[in-house]
């Protein structure tokens, strides 16, 4: 098991993209994430894993974004760290650069991206050279 949703966030919590691979969360979930973020970095206790109530939030910031993904089982996080990672060198290979104004400006190739690596919550091509063609 993998990633139930993943959501692409800006700097202040609101939701650029975001894709339901599985139907178990409910995408209004992600609206818990900023005020824990915040809190945990007032009292500065970041982590890389965010727990509220049954949900599981793993996070990566890049640049001025938040890739999050949530999940409500028991899941291997350092696949899920790796798809998150992984995702962004893809972006990056299709867009130059992951900011907030690239995915605004390619949110139908960036939904299409994230319909090809990940099937029902489990990572699939990941490879960029195959995803171009």
């Amino acid at each position: 098991m993998a990633a139930s949703a993943i959501f692409i966030l800006d700097l202040k919590g609101k939701v650029l993209i975001c894709r339901n691979y599985m139907g178990n969360v409910d995408i209004s979930e992600i609206d818990n994430f900023m005020p824990i973020m915040m809190k945990r970095e007032e009292d500065a206790d970041l982590s890389p894993v965010v727990i509220h109530g049954s949900t599981h939030y793993l996070w990566i910031k890049h640049s001025n974004l938040y890739l999050v993904a949530i999940t409500k089982r028991n899941t291997n996080a350092a696949l899920v760290y790796s798809f998150l990672y992984k995702l962004v060198e893809v972006f990056i290979e299709y867009f130059k650069s992951l900011e907030e104004e690239s995915i605004r400006d390619n949110f139908v190739t960036v939904y299409e991206l994230m319909e090809e690596v990940m099937d029902f919550g489990f990572p699939q091509t990941t490879d960029s050279k195959i995803l171009l063609e």
